[in-house]
């Protein structure tokens, strides 16, 4: 990637003394950048929300065509690094550029604990959400299938627990998520993974008894291809038939 010119030992404090992020190196691979910081913090179990700035903008947005070691919930540690796709977000960009990683401690307002998105959701059923309270704001709990808003429950107590429904009239699809939202923070959005919902009674066990029926019509009607008369021997598994009327 050419056409620009990258500041290297770019650095960002955190709040405390005590929590401190530093950017150590930054290398080029092709039109991406890699960031190579640590974070130190003297409480291990803290988490982070951190967010990658570039001078392009004089730092005003954070970047989005990250991966890495940057969003919610970053642990403290040594050797984390993020990667920017630079292409993507500034197309043909040229001059220089200088990198900053800003953060906070993370304190959710709601920690999802059992919701699983490996498993299959049934429309016209209900299920259980739990979760842990970052704070007593009342949130908007809604079911999104794609960009489209199927259903939701508005200004809920945030208490940790809810029961939310899959309406029965939702198109099955395996794109669907659930939004928590926030009522009094428009930052605070949580959006859980895709997940599949389908119809509450598979359309095979439907159809199963309709054809289990034609099957017996099949066994009754079918024979040996023999006459009533030589039908009852043999033993070759054919179903005797009664004679007809007026037959000989």
């Amino acid at each position: 990637m050419r056409g620009f010119l990258l500041a290297l030992g770019c650095f960002s404090f955190l709040a405390t003394v005590a929590q401190t992020i530093t950017i150590k190196k930054v290398d080029l691979a092709g039109e991406k950048i890699i960031v190579h910081y640590d974070l130190e913090d003297g409480n291990p179990n803290n988490e982070y929300k951190l967010d990658l700035f570039s001078s392009a903008d004089n730092f005003v947005t954070p970047l989005t065509k990250v991966t890495g070691d940057v969003g919610d919930e970053i642990k403290p540690g040594t050797g984390r690094k993020i990667e920017w796709n630079v292409r993507e977000e500034l197309g043909g960009y040229k001059g220089r550029l200088s990198l900053e990683i800003r953060g906070k401690v993370y304190i959710p307002f709601v920690k999802l604990q059992n919701f699983d998105t490996e498993k299959s959701y049934k429309r016209g059923k209900s299920y259980g959400l739990a979760w842990k309270p970052g704070n007593t704001n009342p949130i908007n709990i809604e079911l999104y299938k794609g960009g489209q808003r199927i259903s939701g429950e508005m200004n809920q107590p945030n208490n940790g627990g809810h029961t939310f429904y899959v309406p029965s009239q939702a198109k099955k699809g395996n794109d669907y998520r659930i939004k928590i939202t926030d009522t009094k923070s428009s930052e605070d959005i949580l959006y859980t993974s895709e997940f599949k919902v389908k119809p509450k009674v598979p359309l095979a066990l439907k159809v199963l008894p309709v054809l289990a029926l034609g099957g017996a019509a099949a066994v009754l009607l079918g024979g040996g291809g023999g006459t009533p008369e030589d039908s009852s021997g043999g033993g070759n598994g054919d179903i005797p038939l009664p004679a007809l009327p007026g037959g000989n």
